[in-house]
């Protein structure tokens, strides 16, 4: 099996610059009007010129974590562990300076300005963990940033600049209109080259790379290398259909295989990082498991359709209305469930407080309870 790989793209030791494993990113932008037109444009080259001044590159820059150090060859407890070994030096492991020995690293990333007033959109991959960031505009000027929001669950991430500039943006398409063939268009920062772009079709919708219970990726053969990671993924209208996230590759390279974050699930995020910093996502209180063919078989229904309510933890919305293990959810306000992963989307995207319809199967006889949703206590929750 291939690797995922969702990484920033140049990391420094001391004077030695290191590529790190592949994601995604982007680069500058030159000061442009703001796409207004829904109508597609004529071809590639047009689209680029209009939506490129929305493109900036992000500069972290952090102290390396376990996995960076390893990925450096580089032992947890350097310098202090690392030279008592080798040279025979005392060290305390467990010393209150090691931390604050770990190298700086720099990552390099991609974003994609969304309101003049400088909110930008990226991964939460490329900003985690950063100690200071640094946008950069097409023309070569920078300027700080402040991280104000993000939320692992989807690697989306929203960052601000303070600015005089009359910023360029560029708006976010349907995801949901999205279709398997349809031309897009890609920029990013390949190997920290500037910025570059590259074109394909969408391969697939609904890809789950089992990174988190939201998965629900759309992929592209346009291509995505390391340091594209939060760089956008446009349709022939020149909005942003997606958020380029991950790959699969053996060599760390493009095959052909890359992954976005949809529009919609970035517009759904943003909102909420923007309203405080925070993502809080519905919460139902049910353990959950597909409907095989032997569980159709065993309930009497004609084929396998749903998801099955395996239990339902106490004192939840699910108790208080009434759900039952056994119960087989089929669809959440008229929308089917056709995978456990549907389910957790669904509730997940629905705001605490907000009363749902769920269609049931009990007892093989259909059946509709209102639940009005709580707040998800933990990633970790089922749905």
């Amino acid at each position: 099996m291939q690797e995922i790989r969702k990484p920033h793209l140049l990391r420094t030791l001391a004077a030695t610059a290191m590529l790190g494993a592949g994601s995604i990113a982007t680069t500058g932008i030159i000061a442009a009007p703001t796409i207004a037109s829904a109508q597609a444009l004529t071809n590639t080259v047009d689209l680029v010129k209009q939506v490129m001044p929305a493109v900036v590159t992000i500069e972290i820059k952090k102290k390396a974590d376990d996995q960076e150090m390893a990925q450096m060859g580089m032992p947890q407890d350097f310098p202090f562990q690392f030279f008592s070994r080798r040279f025979g030096m005392p060290g305390d492991q467990d010393g209150p300076d090691q931390q604050m020995q770990r190298p700086e690293i720099t990552g390099l990333g991609t974003g994609f300005i969304i309101e003049k007033d400088g909110y930008i959109v990226t991964n939460a991959h490329v900003v985690d963990g950063a100690e200071s960031v640094k946008v950069t505009f097409s023309d070569g000027t920078s300027e700080d940033a402040k991280v104000i929001g993000e939320d692992k669950a989807t690697d989306i991430a929203l960052i601000k600049v303070k600015t005089d500039k009359d910023l360029t943006t560029v708006g976010f398409g349907d995801s949901d209109k999205v279709q398997v063939g349809e031309p897009v268009v890609a920029i990013g920062n390949p190997f920290g080259l500037g910025t570059s772009v590259s074109a394909g079709i969408v391969s697939a919708l609904g890809r789950d790379l089992n990174s988190g219970p939201f998965d629900n990726y759309i992929q592209t053969d346009a291509a995505i290398n390391k340091g594209n990671s939060g760089g956008p993924l446009f349709d022939a209208e020149g909005k942003v259909i997606g958020m380029n996230s991950a790959i699969i590759s053996p060599t760390g390279g493009s095959v052909g295989i890359g992954f976005s974050v949809p529009s919609d699930t970035i517009k759904t995020v943003v909102q909420d990082l923007q309203n405080g910093g925070s993502v809080k996502r519905g919460f139902l209180g049910v353990g959950i498991q597909p409907v095989s063919a032997d569980i159709a078989a065993a309930l009497g229904l004609d084929k396998p359709e749903g998801v099955l309510v395996a239990n339902v933890s106490d004192d939840t919305p699910a108790q208080k209305a009434g759900l039952k293990r056994g119960d087989i959810i089929v669809a959440v306000d008229g929308k089917p469930m056709k995978t456990p992963r549907d389910l957790t989307r669904a509730i997940g995207s629905d705001n605490p407080g907000t009363t749902v319809q769920l269609s049931l199967l009990r007892a093989n006889k259909p059946l509709t309870l209102s639940v009005t949703l709580e707040t998800r206590p933990s990633p970790k929750t089922k749905s």
